[in-house]
């Protein structure tokens, strides 16, 4: 297990696991999120190819609908 910061909060996952992967076990629909990752905003073709690592920091943001 890792160790990472996810919006602000401390979290686990699986060594090796790539980026896309890890979002898809928070049901998020890739299309409709921004991602930060270690203060840097990531394009969405390049997730598949970020292997996280201990002490990686995201930040996942989605849409929020209202009036």
């Amino acid at each position: 297990m890792i160790n990472l910061v996810v919006n602000g909060k401390p979290r686990e996952a699986d060594e090796n696991v790539n980026l896309e992967k890890y979002l898809t076990t928070f049901d998020v629909n890739l299309r409709f999120v921004a991602v930060g990752y270690n203060g840097e905003v990531i394009k969405k073709e390049s997730y598949s190819g970020i292997t996280l690592n201990d002490g990686d920091t995201l930040e996942i943001v989605r849409p929020v609908g209202g009036g």
